[in-house]
């Protein structure tokens, strides 16, 4: 796995964590930390995390490691 795929994994999981404490909870972490929502910081912050989640959705169709490995024999 890459380090841009590790990289974006655990943004989506912060992602996920976010969105969870909001459903929860009605508690936003990224905008409690940025001073808002509608912050800049908060803006790059959300912009970061929906890419990386764009980046994870090729993770789905891409082979598999071993797939590659049974393949190459």
């Amino acid at each position: 796995m890459m380090v841009l795929d590790r990289i974006a994994l655990i943004l989506t999981v912060i992602g996920a964590l976010n969105w969870g404490l909001v459903g929860l909870f009605r508690f936003d972490a990224v905008a409690w930390i940025c001073g808002g929502a509608g912050t800049l910081l908060a803006r790059i912050i959300y912009t970061v995390v929906a890419l990386a989640g764009v980046w994870c959705i090729s993770l789905i169709f891409r082979p598999d490691e071993r797939e590659l490995e049974e393949s190459a024999h």
